[in-house]
């Protein structure tokens, strides 16, 4: 038997999500666009029976108030909006206190995510070489929002909790409908180590992402993708 899926955004990668829902198991019983879910409010026991996981891909500003909102509800989500994460210690309270389940992520990629343990790695490395200056940069499509993305904030974050301290320039661009591309550079006189992950699509983050909701589905707790990307079937 199907799980039941809602949508809560339902833009782009609400319907790539919709459309391949089905192959992990799962029904979409309910789909939320901005205009039927202003400020959370569309969202209810009623709206959402039947509902097993609820996907979160909106705006930054609408994606915490709709998670907190998902969890008193008692539904599980999925949360791929990126830049909101400083919000992120009151929504895990509100998931905690709610005993619901979560899982986030700046990227659903499964590739992304294993690039990140990489660039992780590689910083720790070059932490002990001060000769190395360090910088990042993405781009994007036109009508994402937020610059840098989330990502790109992400590996600046992992590469400075591997003990690189110095500073890491960061940059983005944006233009035309690229799904994505995240570059980390070491530059230092002698030489130059860069390190790319490049998105032909978008279906590798839905596919995460669906993975997740799979993963998720009657669990408790709040969990960052890259923690059950060993989980994962």
């Amino acid at each position: 038997m199907s799980r039941g899926l809602a949508i809560v955004g339902y833009g782009k990668m609400g319907k790539l999500i919709e459309s391949l829902a089905p192959e992990y198991g799962f029904e979409v019983r309910a789909k939320f666009s901005g205009g039927s879910n202003p400020g959370g409010s569309g969202l209810s026991h009623e709206t959402l029976r039947g509902i097993d996981v609820a996907m979160e891909f909106t705006t930054p500003v609408a994606a915490p108030v709709n998670v907190q909102r998902l969890a008193v509800l008692g539904v599980n989500s999925v949360v791929g909006t990126t830049g909101w994460f400083e919000q992120l210690p009151a929504v895990r309270e509100a998931v905690a206190q709610a005993k619901a389940g979560l899982v986030w992520a700046p990227n659903f990629s499964v590739g992304m995510n294993i690039f990140l343990q990489a660039v992780k790695q590689a910083a720790a490395q070059f932490a002990k070489h001060p000769e190395y200056e360090a910088w990042g940069w993405e781009i994007h499509h036109s009508a994402k929002k937020d610059a840098p993305s989330g990502t790109l904030k992400k590996l600046a974050e992992e590469m400075r909790a591997a003990g690189y301290e110095r500073p890491i320039g960061l940059s983005s661009n944006r233009a035309g409908a690229i799904p994505g591309t995240h570059e980390i550079g070491f530059d230092s006189a002698a030489d130059m180590i860069t390190l790319r992950h490049t998105a032909h699509s978008r279906e590798g983050f839905a596919r995460g992402a669906l993975q997740a909701a799979q993963w998720v589905a009657g669990k408790k707790g709040f969990y960052e993708f890259r923690e059950i990307l060993g989980e994962l079937r």
